[in-house]
């Protein structure tokens, strides 16, 4: 997306959020790297990560618009868990040799550091 075409969007709430824009840029990565997996985890491991990484922005975003403060709170929540499930979908990855250990430590480092910066955010809804 050019900075032309940025302009002319971020009319909703959640687009200014960096976390959500953070777990826009996870989630592709997860999505690309769930391309990888073996046929036969189609419709399971792939699927699985594929939706709870894409849960963590749509959470994001959903508690955002027009939301009371303990409703935004209680979605930011669903979005850590949605990272939670992510991550444990990284290990079953790893431990399937699906992935390398390298990317394996690399995406559960962007996942620490996205689940540390909602945890701050959340901690700040007044």
């Amino acid at each position: 997306m050019t900075e032309d075409q940025n302009d002319i969007l971020e009319k909703f709430k959640f687009e200014k959020l960096i976390i959500w824009q953070k777990s826009i840029d996870f989630g592709e990565e997860i999505d690309k790297m769930a391309d990888t997996f073996p046929e036969k985890e189609k419709f399971n491991l792939s699927s699985q990560i594929r939706r709870a990484a894409d849960s963590i922005a749509l959470n994001i975003s959903e508690g955002s618009i027009g939301q009371s403060n303990p409703e935004q709170k209680k979605f930011i929540g669903y979005g850590i868990r949605s990272l939670a499930e992510v991550v444990t979908c990284l290990f079953k990855a790893e431990r399937r040799n699906y992935i390398s250990n390298n990317n394996f430590i690399q995406l559960y480092n962007e996942a620490h550091h996205l689940m540390n910066m909602m945890l701050a955010f959340r901690k700040n809804i007044k």
